[in-house]
Formats: structure tokens, C-alpha cells, sequence
């Protein structure tokens, strides 16, 4: 999948999400927005009630789409046999859409009410989309090949080294900057960072590295470079900055995606059990859909 292509796929899914939450909640509105007492009354609640035909294939539209979403992305990333199908970054990106959007209707199937024992898988469903964003951004910062596999320590040093000798050989900068350059460039500055200073490391390093970023662009518009080239030096000195983040964090990030793991899996084992359970018990009391 090209550069192209991937921005496509990832827009249809942001899309989408976006459609389908916005079009629900526009549609019943003023039925979920009536108290529960009242409800019974609203001409839309024989369609939007749990048991209704459209609030019933909410909840197993939205039921299905996660167990999908988990499904092909644990078989994508356990089975050899599959590594070559596909980039397992795009099946991680098609899992958080499926168990994002999956949330939302099963959220519009209980007509925002929560009682009893579905309240707990209900409650554990969020808090597994709330955990997956932390696994996201706690998973990107883990350097990886194209293919998803984890990359070694003496490959990202190889990696690092290789960046910041292109840029030394594609341009000379004054002696502040590129003294600033080295010390933003440097994983050394994180060594001793526990996971909350870890994270403050992020909106700091922003503002230094569109400092240093700018810097060198004013280094290099001097030395007449091509735009083409100016743009490629800017972009292997972010990329070089990012890098070294990655590698200073490499150790807090998998100590910390260890313990995500063990917080995250008994969440979803639990909302997936309470699911087949009600799924079970509305299939006894004889509830159908519209087949």
C-alpha cells in the first residue's frame, strides 16, 4: 500500500467513524434525549429501544464489528504464515476502527441506559477503548520494521548514526546549532525518566525540535541548497530527533507495555464474556432481530 492509498484508507475509516456517530445521533436526538420514564411514549422508541430493530442491530452490528477487529488482528499477528499479508500496521489501524466504531453502536443499542450485569461489560468495553488508546500510543513509540516486527537496539544505533551522518555530509551548521541539534539528538537526556516524566518529554520536545527544526532551515536557505534537498536534510534531522526519543524511552515503554497488556486482556475477556452471556440469555427469552 503507497503513501497515497494508505491516507485513503485511513481517511475512509476516520470518515466513517465520524458519519456514523454523527448520523445516530442526529436520527434519535430526541429520544435519547427524552427521560427513560417518558421513552415508552416517543414515536421512536418501538425502533430505538435495545430490543427494537434498529437498536437491536446496533448492538449486534456493533458486537460483531469487535469481535472481528480482535479476531484479525490476533490471527494477522500470531500466524507466520500470514506475515505477508499486508503490512501489520494496516491490520493494527483496520482493529482500532473496527473496535471503535463497534463501541459506539453498542453504546446507541442500550439507548445510553446501563443497569444490572450488562452495565459491568458495558463499563469494561470502555475502559478497553480507553486502554487501547494508551496501548496505541505507548505501541508507536517502540521502534518497528515496515513489517511490524521489533527492531533491536543495535539496529536503531545503526539506524540513528546512519541519519546523523547524512546530515553532517549534506550540510555544515554553525557550531551553537548543531550543539543544540546533538543535545535534542541525544537518547542520554532519558535515561533516568520513569513513565510520567517519560510522557512529559513530549510536549517539550516539541518546542525544541520546531526551534532546532527552524534553525537549521535558516542554515541551509544560506548555503543555497535546492528546495528538494532543504526539505529532505529538515525532514532526516525530525526524523533523527524522534528516533533518539525512541531509543533514550525504548526501556520505560516496554516495562510499561508489559503492565498494558495485563491491564488491558482482563477488561476485554471480561466484556466479551458478559457479551456472550447476554447474548445467550436474549436468544432464550425468545428476542429476535429481523431474522
Amino acid at each position: 500500500m503507497n503513501k497515497k492509498l494508505h491516507v485513503i484508507y485511513i481517511s475512509l475509516f476516520i470518515l466513517t467513524g465520524i458519519a456514523v456517530t454523527a448520523i445516530l445521533a442526529i436520527n434519535g436526538f430526541e429520544y435519547y434525549n427524552t427521560p427513560l420514564e417518558e421513552r415508552f411514549f416517543n414515536s421512536q422508541h418501538g425502533a430505538l429501544k435495545p430490543s427494537g430493530d434498529w437498536g437491536h442491530g446496533f448492538g449486534i452490528i456493533g458486537s460483531l464489528m469487535m469481535i472481528l477487529g480482535v479476531s484479525v488482528y490476533m490471527i494477522r499477528k500470531r500466524f507466520r504464515w500470514l506475515f505477508n499479508l499486508g503490512y501489520l500496521k494496516h491490520w493494527l489501524e483496520l482493529h482500532i476502527f473496527l473496535c471503535s466504531v463497534g463501541p459506539v453502536l453498542v453504546l446507541y443499542h442500550t439507548a445510553f441506559k446501563f443497569g444490572g450485569i450488562v452495565s459491568v461489560s458495558f463499563w469494561s468495553m470502555v475502559l478497553v477503548v480507553l486502554s487501547g488508546v494508551v496501548g496505541r500510543f505507548i505501541y508507536v513509540q517502540i521502534p518497528r520494521t515496515i513489517q511490524g516486527q521489533e527492531m533491536g537496539i543495535n539496529a536503531l544505533n545503526d539506524l540513528r548514526e546512519n541519519l546523523l551522518s547524512k546530515i553532517t555530509r549534506a550540510i555544515k551548521l554553525d557550531d551553537e546549532t548543531m550543539q543544540k541539534f546533538e543535545q535534542l539528538a541525544s537518547p542520554e537526556r532519558y535515561k533516568e525518566a520513569g513513565f510520567v516524566k517519560a510522557v512529559s518529554f513530549f510536549p517539550k520536545d516539541y518546542f525544541k525540535m520546531r526551534s532546532i527544526l527552524n534553525k537549521i532551515k535558516r542554515e541551509i536557505k544560506k548555503a543555497g541548497l535546492p528546495g528538494i534537498v532543504r526539505k529532505d536534510i529538515v525532514k532526516t534531522a525530525k526524523v533523527e530527533i524522534v528516533l533518539s526519543r525512541r531509543i533514550g524511552l525504548l526501556r520505560i515503554f516496554h516495562k510499561f507495555f508489559r503492565y498494558w497488556h495485563i491491564v488491558h486482556l482482563p477488561f476485554a475477556l471480561t466484556m466479551f464474556v458478559i457479551m456472550l452471556v447476554h447474548v445467550g440469555v436474549t436468544i432464550v427469552f425468545g428476542y429476535k432481530w429481523i431474522f
